[in-house]
């Protein structure tokens, strides 16, 4: 055990797949089996076989067998997951990540996801299908590299197919993990290997032939919006999951209370990581400085002018050229109290989350941080809200929130921002069924149009007809 953070190190674990415990120490020495390949070609060819071998041979229920067995190894080996991404990554917080893969585990969507149409009458019977479309080509980030490796295989198996993951370069013992754990899952109860491969040392050039590979039908980026484009120029079918920068808006009706305390809880989860965390919140002035008591009751603590500059100075560097600002990614992720004793502030132990009053276009409100530092705006009035948090959000159609009593704001901000995801009096993760309804997903796809993905995004319509 990591006696500092009582985290527990791979060393003290073993991987439970059925029953079989896998040592992870000697984790490294198997890793060219079980659907982790050297190459893109092996990676491919393997999961092309292996999906003709689940689409001629393999009912709908049969996969759902093989869902089950997969949702079982996820939440077997959370612990496992949690640890090893911490010690690959360095990012975000232990007992956050176990619930991401509680989430992913329980509530992605199967078979259950895909639905027939049909039309009958005189003239014969005609049923359109969700079919697969064969093998995917995948791109996982590192801020969610399991989770979303799981929530994929899941959907996509459930859909039929098979997929090829090419796993962020930070995070490619994590992925590469996931895989072996996900295909010994399936080899268990009778599936056939290699329905879920990967790359052991990914690359650009993996990428790159992955998105050019005549077997690949389909490509699914989670990630930056430098990944969805590449993806998008590919001539392909694309599923392009992008970045967020999610504005929170907090007006004169609202439970301020419950505000502050769930606003800190989104914000701070696994350290402000995943993409739907929120970003920036814009609260009227009447009501700021009570919201702002509240959040500093639920471990958040607030930092002056004087070091809200040494703070950028630490996490954001400058383009010269453009003016523009972009993360160091070195603190992505990291934990609020290791920002605050770097510029000497004084905090206790248990601080999740740095709050800082700013103007509206100050970069820390303009830039995707996934840290957990959190600007505040003051504004007059729900117009000045709506049009600060849509010069945030800046059109990337991802997600937003708002803590209001009030229907007219509650529906016009719905309607102005038009994101994927819009949470009315809750935190972030409601978003994605946590505490609320609906299902999960790390694969949020607002720039394609899919949005919040599921089975049913990793098929094409076939349509079969009987006449006469």
């Amino acid at each position: 055990m990591n006696k500092d953070t009582l985290i527990p190190t791979t060393k003290d674990l073993k991987v439970k797949t059925n029953g079989e415990n896998i040592n992870l120490k000697n984790y490294k020495d198997n890793s060219s089996c079980f659907g982790v390949f050297e190459n893109v070609e092996n990676a491919i060819s393997s999961a092309v076989h292996a999906q003709k071998i689940l689409s001629l041979h393999y009912t709908k229920e049969q996969r759902e067998k093989i869902i089950t067995e997969i949702r079982k190894a996820a939440l077997q080996n959370k612990e496992v997951l949690a640890t090893m991404i911490l010690e690959e990554t360095h990012m975000g917080r232990y007992e956050d990540k176990i619930l991401k893969h509680e989430l992913v585990a329980k509530y992605t969507p199967g078979t259950e996801d895909l639905t027939t149409t049909a039309w009958s009458g005189d003239n014969g019977l005609t049923v359109v299908e969700m079919s697969p479309y064969g093998v995917i080509g995948a791109i996982t980030p590192s801020t969610n590299p399991t989770e979303t490796v799981i929530c994929n295989s899941i959907g996509m198996i459930a859909a039929g197919n098979a997929v090829v993951f090419n796993g962020h370069p930070g995070a490619k013992k994590c992925v590469a993990f996931a895989v072996e754990m996900i295909n010994k899952a399936i080899i268990s109860c009778g599936g056939p290997e290699n329905l879920v491969t990967t790359i052991k040392n990914p690359t650009m050039e993996s990428l790159d032939a992955i998105i050019k590979h005549p077997s690949i039908k389909l490509l699914c980026g989670t990630g930056g919006p430098g990944m969805v484009k590449t993806l998008l120029n590919s001539g392909k079918k694309a599923i392009g999951a992008g970045a967020g920068n999610p504005p929170v808006i907090v007006d004169d009706t609202a439970d301020i209370e419950k505000a502050g305390r769930s606003i800190i809880e989104g914000c701070s989860f696994d350290n402000n990581l995943p993409c739907i965390a929120e970003k920036e919140v814009f609260v009227f002035e009447n009501v700021a400085d009570d919201l702002i008591s509240n959040m500093l009751k639920n471990n958040a603590v607030i930092i002056n002018e004087d070091q809200v500059s040494k703070l950028i100075d630490l996490v954001l560097q400058k383009n010269n050229e453009t003016q523009e600002y972009f993360i160091n990614k070195k603190w992505v992720g990291k934990d609020a109290k290791l920002f605050l004793d770097e510029i000497d502030v004084e905090s206790p132990s248990n601080v999740k989350c740095i709050i800082c009053e700013v103007n509206a276009n100050h970069p820390f409100v303009m830039t995707e941080l996934m840290m957990p530092i959190l600007p505040i705006v003051r504004v007059k009035d729900i117009d000045e809200a709506i049009k600060y948090a849509k010069i945030a959000e800046q059109n990337r159609k991802h997600s937003a929130y708002i803590y209001s009593k009030n229907i007219d704001n509650l529906n016009r901000f719905e309607r102005e921002i038009d994101t994927t995801i819009f949470v009315k009096n809750a935190k972030s993760f409601a978003g994605v069924g946590y505490e609320a309804e609906g299902f999960t997903t790390f694969t949020i796809a607002g720039s394609t149009g899919e949005g919040i993905t599921s089975a049913r995004n990793f098929t094409r319509q076939r349509r079969c007809v009987l006449a006469g």
